[in-house]
């Protein structure tokens, strides 16, 4: 995952640039780059290791600028991070300029072609071979649009690029292939780039390009085709975003400020589609589907990382309030899998990006046997809201740090709504359905009532904690996958050895790590399942294990089990993982700060996997 901008118009572009870059930092901090055409029709290149800052700071003395230019920050797939692998990426002429986000699968195939027609390559990239591949068809059709055509036809794999030629220096031509690419139309100027942060600050106005499409763009304005130059029609959409969403607007970091969030990314989510009257939800995604819902013998949730877990919890609430078989695949798998779907199978996909490569093939698969799919996605025009038969946005807002936190909040209420909705439609009675999207909706409040008070509670223990080196999260029934959520977290940024379990799994292979030295963060909510959950500490203590527990306030026998207590508050077991969450993400956070790491940018990792 990488970030690409690339500007055409009055501004000096060094700025909007680099300004562009430091927005879409969260897709990739191995190495940052920019090439402009100055006024005398010079190409200027400038890359750097490491964070925009150092880019930023090896540009500012220079005295080049010019209207038009690309740049990138990359996450690195083919090649160490190093300046020779940074992009932008030119041919051996250093005339032509390439930035590019995806995989070249048949790059190595291309490289040895062109190796042998005497072109030499200095970086381990595969994208170095479109710069190559252009300047070739360049030759041979005398067009630089063209050119990028045609060698855009030859490649295997996924792409979103954006190409400067010196020759054609009032052009900027870019393209998309499974990877998204955003065209945003201000007053006499245009900026392409992968996703709308780097955009807002100069317009709202943009057209999603589809796969396969290129853009070319000079001073008389844009024109979409495809591959074969066959032109596209697109409406300009007008995209409700704001800028400010994307500083910390005094946070130390994006993820607490994100944390701080999850409550109203959560009222976001609910906002609108609660009707107490009927006792049911009022969500569009869901009213389109009403009667294919009703037919659904069988659900499969389809999704990776955190937003698997979301569908695994999501899947304990669809079962319990609907009663209808429900199997949670990682989308990874899933697409290499025989899948064993129809048109009584309903497909739920959740990705926050909506660009989730692995998903986005088990949608195509999903569908090309009959099978509707709700999306749940963050970002609105993502490819998963296109593809989806129907879906639901979960209106979190952007979402900067990479480990994912408000928008997992998000997931989990749609996940809710569409389990009451469903069993609306086939068992609660008017006054559940009531009673549960009654409480449902209270989540939010109740959150934002407890959460200055967590935050200083998981502050005072996550020193003691952030000192192991392993840790075990433990939960029952749909605490289970929160539980696996908060490993998962302290793994990403504080790169800490965690692993979630469900409680009663213990005996079955756990219990033989457990040591003095090795803790457990166990959810302990007074629920239906707590005598069980009291009973698996029980054995941990036994083995002289260290226990962090969550747990409802008033519980005075947890102390007599735990070393140390997050207490919460009491409220609905339904919709305790929401609060439970919010404890744990805190928890990561701090024990990457005690451990002196930066949690937005966590070491090999980028935003969503492409």
């Amino acid at each position: 995952m990488c970030g690409i901008v690339g500007y055409l118009g009055p501004k000096k572009v060094k700025g909007v640039l680099i300004d562009g870059l430091a927005r879409l930092e969260y897709r990739g901090y191995d190495s940052a780059g920019m090439a402009v055409i100055s006024e005398d029709g010079s190409i200027h290149r400038d890359r750097a290791v490491g964070k925009v800052a150092n880019l930023r700071e090896r540009i500012e003395s220079s005295d080049w600028d010019g209207h038009v230019g690309i740049a990138h920050t990359r996450w690195a797939t083919h090649g160490v991070p190093n300046e020779t692998n940074t992009h932008p990426h030119a041919n051996s002429s250093e005339t032509i300029f390439v930035v590019h986000n995806g995989i070249i699968e048949n790059y190595q195939e291309l490289r040895k072609e062109l190796e042998s027609k005497d072109y030499t390559f200095v970086s381990d990239t595969d994208t170095e071979v479109l710069a190559h591949l252009i300047d070739w068809y360049t030759q041979i059709v005398n067009d630089f649009p063209e050119a990028v055509r045609q060698a855009l036809k030859q490649t295997v794999g996924t792409y979103g690029v954006a190409v400067i030629s010196k020759d054609h220096p009032g052009k900027l031509v870019a393209a998309r292939k499974g990877s998204p690419l955003i065209l945003g139309l201000g007053k006499d100027e245009y900026i392409v780039a992968s996703d709308m942060s780097a955009i807002a600050p100069h317009t709202k106005d943009v057209i999603f390009l589809e796969d396969g499409e290129v853009v070319v763009i000079d001073e008389s304005g844009y024109q979409i085709g495809s591959l074969d130059n066959v032109a596209s029609d697109h409406e300009v959409q007008t995209i409700d975003f704001d800028a400010k969403e994307v500083t910390k607007e005094g946070f130390d970091h994006f993820m607490l400020k994100e944390i701080f969030e999850e409550p109203s990314a959560l009222e976001s989510a609910l906002n609108g589609r609660i009707d107490l009257t009927s006792g049911t939800v009022q969500m569009g995604g869901f009213q389109d589907l009403s009667e294919a819902l009703k037919q659904t013998e069988r659900i499969l949730i389809v999704a990776c990382g955190t937003s698997y877990y979301a569908g695994v919890a999501g899947s304990y609430w669809i079962e319990e309030f609907a009663e209808i078989p429900v199997h949670v695949e990682l989308a990874s798998e899933f697409r290499y899998k025989k899948i064993l779907v129809d048109d009584k199978t309903l497909i739920i996909t959740i990705s926050q990006s909506g660009e989730t490569a692995d998903t986005i093939a088990a949608i195509k698969e999903a569908q090309s046997k009959g099978a509707k799919v709700f999306g749940i996605v963050n970002v609105v025009g993502s490819t998963i809201a296109r593809m989806a038969d129907a879906g639901a946005y979960t209106h979190a807002g952007p979402e900067i740090g990479v480990a994912s936190t408000k928008a997992f909040v998000s997931q989990l209420g749609v996940l809710a709504l569409l389990a009451v909705g469903l069993g609306r439609q086939r068992r609660l009675t008017l006054s559940e359905g009531r009673k549960l999207l009654g409480e449902l909706g209270e989540v939010p409040s109740e959150m934002r009532e407890v959460l200055e008070d967590l935050d200083a509670q998981v502050q005072a223990v996550s020193k003691k904690y952030s000192k192991c080196s392993n840790m075990l999260f433990v939960g029952r029934h749909v605490n289970f996958p929160i539980a696996m959520e908060g490993a998962l977290k302290l793994k990403e940024i504080s790169y800490l050895h965690a692993e979630g379990y469900a409680s009663g799994e213990m005996k079955h292979g756990p219990i033989a790590l457990i040591d003095d030295k090795f803790p457990t963060v166990a959810l302990v909510p007074k629920d239906s399942v707590y005598e069980k959950n009291i009973s698996n500490l029980q054995e941990i203590k036994a083995r002289g294990g260290k226990i962090l527990a969550v747990a409802t306030k008033g519980d005075e026998d947890i102390t007599n089990h735990a070393d140390d207590v997050i207490w919460i508050p009491e409220m609905s077991e339904h919709w305790v993982p929401f609060v439970n969450t919010l404890a744990l993400h805190l928890l990561a956070y701090y024990a990457a700060v005690d451990l002196d790491l930066d949690p937005d940018k966590p070491r090999n990792l980028a935003k969503s996997v492409t």
